[in-house]
């Protein structure tokens, strides 16, 4: 592989990485909507934390996808009509829970604005759910022919081994949200938000070890690349119990960025086992290598150039952006519904 597909396969990895990081905390606080607050002055906060952020989080997907199409076009094309069914539902509940956040606010009655945060929630756990079936199925191998396409059966999307990955990541995002949420809220939230993830480390754990065990069955991670993949399970879960030690001393912040990373060592574990595939057929011959499936050197190369260029810049204002609403969200008080 040349030096400038090296580095676009890196560029997808980085993308999806800070997509699940930033992207995975407002999932979380949305699974909370129902589940933690109390009243809807709660549920308010709740959506106020992750207000000004959660639209601009989500375009690193688009992100990730437009670059994967530019630079990798058949790994696109084999994916994307593939998993298409998965990522059409991966596109139904990021709708739903988009459009909740504007239909509550603009609910008269207790029954509509139930609606709606349900809608909120269900469609938080569903992407992140999917999304993570989506990625441990395409690692696992999947029945890809010579040209590239994949004739799957259900069984080969849904299966323990992309269930349990399913799960793992939405877990994981629960927790990021948990932390964020002690991160921006104050007072009952807050403490609330902190007894309601100390008892889902136990479950992590649990999940991370049956997690480690499904992918020595299912994946070749273990064949072709045993050391790499030993450290950034033993690193996975290094960030857990960090995270965990983190929430037991009351510390936001190393609690926040460990779980953070946490999910992007799942992405690392997943990228790292993929290359140099992009995508990975039942069959070995099949399987489609990254050299192969990437646009031209020229492309590439202007790519590169553009990217190098607009990408600190985007980063400078997401971080910005962040320094401007940094501060904790009081909640007002009981509502009149209340």
């Amino acid at each position: 592989m040349s030096m400038t597909q090296n580095f676009w396969f890196l560029i997808i990895g980085l993308l999806f990485s800070i997509f699940f990081f930033l992207e995975g905390f407002d999932f979380g606080v949305g699974m909370s909507i129902k589940g933690l607050a109390k009243n809807e002055a709660e549920r308010d906060s709740l959506i106020s934390s992750i207000g000004p952020h959660w639209d601009g989080n989500e375009v690193w997907l688009i992100t990730a996808g437009g670059a994967l199409f530019a630079s990798f076009p058949m790994w696109y094309a084999s994916l994307f009509s593939g998993f298409y069914l998965i990522l059409l539902f991966v596109l139904i509940a990021l709708i739903f829970r988009g459009v909740s956040f504007e239909f509550r606010s603009r609910m008269h009655t207790d029954s509509g604005r139930n609606i709606w945060e349900w809608a909120a929630s269900i469609g938080s756990f569903c992407a992140p759910f999917l999304l993570g079936m989506l990625f441990t199925a395409m690692v696992k191998g999947m029945p890809i022919d010579k040209a590239g396409d994949i004739s799957a059966s259900f069984t080969d999307y849904v299966n323990w081994f992309s269930i349990v990955g399913g799960v793992a990541v939405a877990l994981l995002c629960l927790l990021h949200g948990l932390n964020f949420i002690r991160l921006k809220t104050t007072g009952e939230l807050r403490q609330r938000a902190l007894a309601y993830s100390k008892p889902l480390y136990w479950v992590l754990y649990a999940g991370e070890v049956v997690f480690a065990i499904l992918v020595y069955v299912y994946t070749d991670f273990f064949t072709d690349k045993p050391l790499s993949t030993l450290l950034i399970l033993v690193a996975i879960v290094a960030l857990s119990v960090i995270d965990h030690v983190g929430t037991l001393m009351d510390h936001e912040k190393l609690s926040f960025f460990s779980t953070g990373l946490t999910l992007v060592g799942v992405v690392v574990l997943l990228f790292n086992g993929l290359y140099p595939r992009v995508m990975i057929a039942n069959n070995p011959k099949f399987s489609i290598l990254a050299a192969d499936a990437s646009s031209s050197p020229y492309t590439l190369h202007i790519m590169t150039i553009v990217t190098l260029s607009i990408l600190p810049i985007v980063l400078v204002y997401f971080i910005w952006s962040y320094w401007v609403f940094r501060k904790r969200i009081q909640t007002k008080g009981v509502s009149h519904a209340e």
